[in-house]
Parts: structure tokens; C-alpha cells; sequence
């Protein structure tokens, strides 16, 4: 979430102005889904105050279900600031002590994974706390034993933890893991490269899919011992955040349309760059029909 507070000496001196957005990795893939026509839940932990109302509300309007998601009234309703100075964008997080940093194991009825296809978890949250980061493997490993397939985003952030200690932890969840998202530029940040080679030996630690985005060139999945590749679309690129996530939501999309590999790729794409040629984490996003007329294809998705 974005919230406008006045700045800090030596710091946002370039802000000339100051508007209030919520965004978060996992809201954001859980919007994407909504509009697509998908049913989508997000689970998390929000203040008692008015940042939390207000994300809660914009998350509810987008069709999203949030009845597992808890008010705690102890703690504030975490945020962070997003300056940009030309093209450069530079990130301040204001997360330690906020709701979000408290959830632990049982955060959310486990049963509530009960007939879910998938469950999605990122990197960011067991970055905010010991006790995320026992939640996010409680969560894997619950949805695992009720049927859900795992699907992780390594979303690694450097200003939140170092690299050793994330990819400890991504490697330690991948056997939880069915479906591995990675970038290529955190690839080579955690484990040195973002290669072939490197794919096809996380995929050996667990999951059945690995999925790694390639920024302007597209993306390539390793899928039944295959590697897949895709072109990225051609875009006037305005803001990349939430870039990764629509990707995520994309190729998620196009398992529960039951589209082939190379599809799930293409839609991906697609919703990559259509998140990217807007302004805002999550405002851009399609529905199914702008998809269609985006991929300009008259093939079902999911119909």
C-alpha cells in the first residue's frame, strides 16, 4: 500500500505531489484473477485504522473474497513510498512492527483451502518477520495436505532481507512447492545466473513447474522436463510495478482455463505487459474480454 506522509529530511525531496494507493503482491494477483472472471480469496492481516479499512475496501470492490483476512488492533496497517526521480524509482518500506509482520501459524482457517486449486505465496512475506516466515511454510505445507497446488513467487526484495537468508528459505519451501515463479534478475541476485541449467535444478528440488519472467525478452517454463519459451509483447512502458505479479496471475489464469503450456506463456506475457503500459500495481488490469482483444486471438481462454 502507498500512503502519502510529508518527507523526511534528505529523503522524497523530488515529490511534488503525493497520492494514496493500496498494492501488494499477493492483492494484486488476487485482483487480476477477479477480473478475469476467476473466483480468487486473499488472506492476511491488516490494522484496526484507516489505511487497513481502506485497503479492505478496495480489495472487496475488485470481487476478491476477504473473509479471512483479520483486524488487529494492536498494529498499524504496514505501507511503503514510491518516489520517482525521471525514470528511476526509488522504494521506501515502512512494514517492521505492522499487522501484516504479526501473522503466524493459523493466521487463516486452513479449511478455507478446502476445493482450492491453487494457493499463491510470495517472498515478500516471510521477509517481514521469524513468525511470516513460519506462516508462509505452515500455509504451503497445509494447502499441500488439503489438495491445493502451491504456487510461489520468489518476489525477492533487497531492502527487506539479504540474499543468503532468501534463498535459504526458497530453498527450503520449493519441496512444498508445485509451481515456481523466479525473475531472472533475482535468480542471478540469489543463486548467480538464470539459466537453463538453473531452472531445471530448482525444478529438481520440488517443483513440477518453474516459471522464470525475462523481463523485455519474455519468459521460458520448464513443464514435463521441457523448456518452453515465449517473446515479450511490444509496449510503451510506464510503470513496471505489479508487472510480476499480473505475469503470475496470467499464467495461473491459463491453468484454470486449462490452456496448454505455451498458452499459459502467451497469456502471461500478455498480462505482463498490460500491467506494465499503465500506471499503478493493479488499476491497468484486464478483464477476460480486453485479454482477448489484447492477444487479438479468437481462441477460448477458458470458455
Amino acid at each position: 500500500m502507498v500512503l502519502g506522509v510529508p518527507p523526511r529530511p534528505g529523503r522524497l525531496r523530488h515529490a511534488g505531489s503525493l497520492e494514496l494507493k493500496i498494492g501488494g503482491a499477493e492483492s494484486n494477483l488476487a485482483i487480476a484473477l477477479s477480473r478475469l472472471g476467476l473466483s480468487a480469496g486473499w488472506a492476511g492481516y491488516l490494522g484496526e485504522d484507516e489505511p487497513g479499512q481502506l485497503v479492505l475496501d478496495r480489495i472487496r470492490a475488485e470481487g476478491v473474497d476477504t473473509s479471512q483476512v483479520h483486524r488487529i488492533k494492536e498494529y498499524p496497517t504496514g505501507l511503503y513510498l514510491r518516489e520517482q526521480v525521471g525514470a528511476d524509482v526509488r522504494v521506501y518500506y515502512y512494514r517492521q512492527g505492522s499487522a501484516a509482520s504479526t501473522m503466524q501459524r493459523g493466521a487463516f482457517d486452513a479449511d478455507y483451502l478446502s476445493g482450492a486449486k491453487f494457493m499463491h505465496l510470495t517472498g515478500i512475506t516471510p521477509a517481514l518477520s521469524e513468525d511470516c516466515r513460519i506462516f508462509i511454510l505452515w500455509a504451503a505445507r497445509e494447502a499441500s495436505a488439503l489438495g491445493a497446488r502451491v504456487s510461489f513467487d520468489v518476489n525477492y526484495r533487497s531492502k527487506l532481507w539479504g540474499t543468503e537468508e532468501a534463498r535459504e528459505f526458497v530453498e527450503e519451501i520449493l519441496p512444498e512447492v508445485y509451481l515456481l515463479f523466479a525473475g531472472d534478475e533475482e535468480a542471478t541476485a540469489l543463486w548467480g545466473r538464470d539459466d537453463e541449467a538453473l531452472v531445471r535444478e530448482l525444478a529438481h528440488r520440488g517443483p513440477e513447474e518453474v516459471v522464470l519472467k525475462t523481463g523485455s525478452t519474455g519468459s521460458l517454463a520448464l513443464v514435463d522436463g521441457e523448456v518452453l519459451e515465449h517473446p515479450a509483447f511490444t509496449v510503451a512502458e510506464v510503470d513496471s510495478v505489479g508487472a510480476g505479479d499480473a505475469f503470475a496471475a496470467g499464467y495461473l489464469a491459463g491453468h484454470l482455463w486449462d490452456l496448454p503450456a505455451e498458452e499459459r506463456l502467451r497469456v502471461a506475457n500478455a498480462m505482463g505487459a498490460l500491467s506494465v503500459a499503465t500506471l499503478g500495481d493493479y488499476e491497468g488490469l484486464p478483464d477476460r474480454d480486453e485479454l482477448r482483444a489484447f492477444l487479438d486471438d479468437e481462441r477460448s481462454l477458458g470458455r
